[in-house]
C-alpha cells in the first residue's frame, strides 16, 4: 500500500510539473506570437524585394566596405546558426571575400527582423536596439581582421545570381532590367512574399521555436531563483559561464530570446543574457565545422574569439547602462505582455501552432525514415557504400545550395 502511494505521488508530481511547463511556455508563446508573425511577414517581404545573391557583386572586392556591406545585409536575414550556412556558402562561391563571409555568418543568426520584434516585446526597447547593434559590431570586427590577414580573396569578379526571386521565371541576363521587373506585380510579389514567410520561413524554424519554448517553460518552473542568482547574477564570471553554456548549444536569434527571458525572470543579469542571445544563436557545433571546411581554421579562429570577446564586452557594457539608468530589465519582461491585447495574444499563438503542425510532422517523420535508413544500411550496405570516400564526403558536404530568404 505504501508504494503504491509513493508511485501515485511521484506520477501526480510529474503530471503537476508537465502541467506547469505547458502553462509557462503558453504563456510566453502568447506574448511572442504577434512579434514573431510580423517577423515571418517581413521575412517573406525581403525574400521577394532583397535577395542576397543579387547583392553579391557589393561583397567580393574591398576589405572594409564589402564587410559593413555584408554586416548591413544579415542584421535583417532571419536564419538561424545552421540555416546560413547555405547563403554564406552561395556568397562565397559567387565572389564574396572571406571578411564579408564571416561578417554575414556573424551578423546573420545573431540578429533577424523576427527576432529583433520578439526581443523589444520580451525584453525591452533597450535590448531591442542594442542586439542588432552589438551584432553589426561584432561581425564587421571579425569581417575586417580576416580580410586583413587574408589576401588571397581580394580582387576576384563576383559572378553575380540575377534570376527572378519568386519563381525563377528568368535568368535575369536575357531581358532587360525593366522587363525583369515587369514580370511580376507588385501585389503579385507580396503574395509571393507571404506565403513564402508562412510555409518555408516558419516551417525552418517552427521546431526549434517550438523547442526554445518549452525549454523557457522549464526553466520557470524547475530552476530555482537563487540558483541563477548566485551564480548567474553579473559580473564578468557569469558572462563567462554563459558563454560556455552557450556556445554549443543549436538555437537561432527567436528561440533564445524566451529562453533569455526565463533567465532575467530568474535573476541572471542583462549583460549575462546578451552574451547567450548573441553567442548562443552564432556557435554551435554544427556550423563551427562546416566553417571550418568552408573558411579554413584561421577565420573559424578569428570568428570564435571575436564573438566570445564581443559579448563579453557588450555584456558588461549593457549591465553598466541599465545600473545608470537605474532600469530593471525583469520589470521590462513582467510587463512586455501587457503590450498587445490578450485576445491578439491568444489568436496568434493559436495561428502560430496551426502553421507549426505541417513542420513539425515533416520533421518528426524525416527523422525517424533517416534512423530506419540508417538501421537497414549498416546492415545491408557494403563498406564503400556505408563509408564514402573522403573526396566524396568533401564534394557532399560543399555542394550546399542556398534556398534562403533574402
Amino acid at each position: 500500500m505504501k508504494e503504491f502511494l509513493r508511485n501515485e505521488s511521484a506520477r501526480l508530481k510529474s503530471m503537476e510539473f508537465f502541467v506547469q511547463v505547458i502553462v509557462e511556455s503558453w504563456h510566453l508563446l502568447m506574448e511572442a506570437s504577434v512579434y514573431v508573425l510580423f517577423g515571418m511577414v517581413a521575412a517573406g517581404l525581403l525574400r521577394v524585394f532583397l535577395n542576397p545573391n543579387s547583392v553579391a557583386k557589393h561583397l567580393g572586392r574591398g576589405r572594409f566596405t564589402s564587410v559593413f556591406k555584408a554586416a548591413f545585409l544579415g542584421i535583417p536575414v532571419p536564419l538561424c546558426s545552421c540555416g546560413v550556412l547555405p547563403a554564406a556558402v552561395s556568397l562565397k562561391k559567387q565572389g564574396a571575400n572571406s571578411g564579408a563571409t564571416t561578417a554575414f555568418l556573424i551578423a546573420t543568426p545573431e540578429s533577424g527582423v523576427d527576432s529583433i520584434a520578439i526581443t523589444y516585446a520580451l525584453l525591452g526597447p533597450i535590448m531591442a536596439v542594442i542586439r542588432p547593434v552589438a551584432a553589426f559590431l561584432t561581425a564587421t570586427a571579425a569581417g575586417i581582421a580576416e580580410n586583413l590577414l587574408d589576401r588571397k580573396s581580394q580582387g576576384r569578379f563576383p559572378v553575380v545570381d540575377l534570376s527572378c526571386p519568386v519563381d525563377s521565371c528568368c535568368d535575369g541576363k536575357e531581358c532587360s532590367p525593366e522587363e525583369h521587373m515587369r514580370h511580376h506585380g507588385f501585389f503579385q510579389k507580396i503574395g509571393f512574399g507571404l506565403k513564402y514567410a508562412f510555409s518555408e520561413v516558419w516551417g525552418d524554424m517552427a521546431g526549434w521555436f517550438l523547442v526554445g519554448m518549452l525549454l523557457a517553460g522549464i526553466i520557470t518552473v524547475l530552476i530555482p531563483d537563487r540558483l541563477f542568482t548566485a551564480y548567474l547574477g553579473s559580473g564578468i564570471y557569469s558572462m563567462l559561464i554563459m558563454l560556455l553554456i552557450s556556445t554549443p548549444l543549436y538555437i537561432c536569434a527567436t528561440a533564445s530570446t524566451p529562453i533569455a527571458a526565463a533567465m532575467i525572470l530568474k535573476g541572471v543579469s542583462p549583460g549575462a543574457a546578451l552574451v547567450f542571445l548573441l553567442a548562443g544563436p552564432a556557435t554551435n557545433i554544427t556550423s563551427l565545422t562546416v566553417l571550418l571546411g568552408v573558411l579554413g581554421k584561421r577565420a573559424t579562429v578569428i570568428y570564435m574569439c571575436t564573438i566570445a570577446i564581443s559579448a563579453i564586452c557588450f555584456g558588461l557594457a549593457v549591465d553598466r547602462i541599465y545600473l545608470f539608468l537605474g532600469t530593471s530589465l525583469k520589470a521590462t519582461v513582467i510587463q512586455g505582455s501587457e503590450m498587445v491585447p490578450a485576445w491578439i495574444q491568444f489568436a496568434g499563438a493559436v495561428l502560430l501552432l496551426l502553421l507549426s503542425v505541417k513542420p513539425v510532422w515533416r520533421t518528426i517523420k524525416g527523422a525517424f525514415t533517416r534512423k530506419q535508413q540508417e538501421v537497414s544500411g549498416s546492415k545491408s550496405s557494403p563498406p564503400s557504400e556505408a563509408f564514402p570516400a573522403v573526396g566524396e564526403e568533401k564534394d557532399r558536404s560543399q555542394g550546399v545550395s542556398c534556398s534562403v530568404s533574402g
